[in-house]
């Protein structure tokens, strides 16, 4: 019964900010991440707001047309060895551009989950997992 009481905190922990992340994407912020998988993963765990995707373009034309919208950055990358350079390049181009984006939801998303998943695509599949096994579910995820 120990495992369950860990994955219910783990659980109860990664939606707390899932809807952090939601309240903010609905008062306008940006979240950027990878690719379409993240996403749907998202938007399939709740997430409603706008995306950018950083790995279409230019990554400085990237920053300075992101920055100039005057929103919220959240920057939402993997968190392994490419994620993680990406986070460095783009903190360092918002920086230089006199805009602090938020890397806390990434960073605690990572302590909570690296050694179960990687990235973001994979937030939803184990979201899932943890909600089967406390019993937890989401009557209303068609996955149920």
């Amino acid at each position: 019964m120990v495992d369950v009481e860990i994955y219910r905190k783990q659980l109860e922990r990664i939606e707390e900010l899932l809807n952090e992340l939601s309240d903010r994407s609905e008062k306008g912020a940006v979240i950027i991440v990878e690719g379409k998988r993240d996403v749907f993963s998202l938007k399939k765990l709740g997430i409603n707001g706008k995306f950018e995707l950083a790995t279409l373009h230019p990554l400085l034309n990237f920053s300075e047309r992101i920055a100039g919208q005057g929103q919220e950055i959240i920057v939402l990358t993997d968190w392994d060895r490419r994620g993680n350079l990406l986070v460095s390049k783009l903190s360092t181009y918002f920086g230089n551009l006199g805009v602090r984006p938020d890397l806390d939801i990434r960073r605690k998303l990572k302590l909570i989950t690296q050694k179960e998943i990687k990235d973001v695509e994979s937030l939803y599949t184990y979201v899932s997992k943890l909600r089967l096994a406390t019993g937890s579910q989401n009557i209303s995820d068609p996955d149920f």
